[in-house]
């Protein structure tokens, strides 16, 4: 077996698959036929975690993902002087308006932790904290958020090289004023900065100078705000978003399914011709994977949009044929191309280059996965062109990527002998 190197210290006490080197993937011997519940949103969980942590008072945030993304946010959070109570998938927390301890944290390989929590720290007025993340994490690069609170005038330096992870951050009183931010890189770093303006001196105005390249989840971030008490203001374009001095104050609140999540299920019962209810979701969500249904049903599918759930049922031949943006539910551009080699034409993603500055360099890995595997693919620079074929018996690596994991394992729901190395990274 090809050895395959990841960073085990990523791996949280969550983690179910922690030694299992390697898994087979097969087709069930019956029809694909069920219900599911969904555990809930990982981009709303650290979001709702670390706005309970700046508030005041105690907040109970029910539904949380009980992920390694969110073992290393509570356990960061613990560090710095949090009163943190977990029952099961609720969580109690006790806010003290970001007034925290110093010290060293972990973040592991957490995308939402690295963007979030180094802005509301920088904002607690003082304490001075290091900040370490996993190897493919410390990959990513950071300094679009960083440069955004240097301008107004936090103290954050590079421990080791320019422009990325590890950091060391220094708490102090901030102002606000103008910032200019680009979108077209990740969202997360606008939610960053966002999470940590209701803690500023003055009123801060971002304006973003090009695209956003998943405007949903920023705004996702302004709601989960206002809810826990913040003022925003913001146009429908999200062009220029206004944040006042305001303080956050606990909530008791309820996280939705993880739509992102629910795909793979859906795409299952769509490759399988088979029948999957997810019990908690609805059309209506703001999450922006939500828009994936709709793929599947122009692919053939039939789908039931029902008032508390969503069910999708596969057909015998999936269709394809088609181009498609998928800038703004890119998380679902892997989950796609895994099951596109069984449609009836090619299918074509587009739009999606930031991908490639994710935990792998997505549209890369996928389309080596899919060579691998003997299906014809074409990469582009933001995207790819997905044959159809028939996939061979094939050992895949996931790269530590969780999406490129649960993506390849669609596929040995009609293949046998689909092998896949570190299965664990979907923790």
């Amino acid at each position: 077996m090809e050895k395959y190197n990841f960073d085990v210290r990523a791996r949280s006490p969550w983690t179910p698959l922690k030694d299992v080197k390697m898994v087979n993937v097969s087709p069930s011997k019956r029809r694909i036929d069920g219900s599911i519940t969904i555990p809930g949103s990982k981009s709303f969980t650290n979001r709702a975690l670390i706005i309970s942590a700046l508030a005041s008072g105690k907040s109970k945030v029910r539904g949380i993902l009980k992920s390694d993304d969110s073992f290393w946010c509570l356990d960061s959070l613990k560090k710095i002087g949090v009163n943190i109570e977990i029952q099961g998938e609720t969580v109690f927390i006790k806010g003290n308006g970001g007034k925290w301890e110093s010290g060293n944290l972990y973040i592991g390989a957490a995308g939402t932790i690295a963007r979030f929590l180094p802005g509301a720290l920088a904002v607690s007025g003082d304490g001075k904290w290091k900040l370490e993340a996993s190897e493919s994490m410390s990959k990513r690069p950071v300094s679009p958020l960083v440069d955004a609170f240097r301008e107004l005038g936090a103290e954050i330096t590079y421990l080791s090289n320019e422009g990325y992870y590890p950091l060391l951050v220094q708490g102090k009183e901030l102002t606000g004023g103008e910032i200019s931010l680009s979108g077209k890189i990740s969202s997360q770093f606008i939610s960053g900065l966002l999470i940590a303006a209701p803690n500023l001196k003055d009123t801060i105005t971002v304006k973003i100078r090009d695209h956003i390249v998943q405007h949903s989840y920023v705004l996702l971030t302004l709601e989960l705000m206002k809810k826990f008490g913040a003022k925003v203001q913001y146009d429908h374009n999200l062009k220029e978003i206004v944040v006042y001095p305001s303080k956050y104050t606990a909530q008791d609140i309820n996280l939705e399914a993880d739509v992102s999540t629910a795909c793979y299920f859906l795409a299952l019962a769509a490759l399988t011709n088979g029948r999957i209810r997810i019990n908690n979701l609805t059309y209506e969500t703001k999450q922006p994977d939500i828009k994936m249904v709709d793929v599947l049903e122009q692919m053939g599918c039939k789908v039931t949009k029902g008032s508390s759930y969503i069910e999708i049922e596969g057909a015998k031949q999936l269709k394809g044929g088609f181009e498609i943006s998928m800038r703004e539910m890119s998380d679902q551009t892997l989950t796609l191309a895994a099951i596109a080699p069984f449609a009836d034409g090619p299918i074509t993603i587009k739009d999606v280059e930031h991908i490639r500055h994710h935990e792998s360099n997505r549209i890369s890995v996928i389309c080596e996965s899919l060579s691998m595997l003997g299906i014809k693919v074409e990469e582009f620079k933001d995207g790819l062109k997905v044959y159809p074929g028939n996939p061979k018996p094939t050992l895949l690596n996931t790269h530590d990527d969780h999406r490129v994991a649960m993506s390849l394992a669609l596929i040995g729901s009609r293949v046998e002998g689909i092998q896949i190395n570190d299965p664990g990274c979907v923790s």
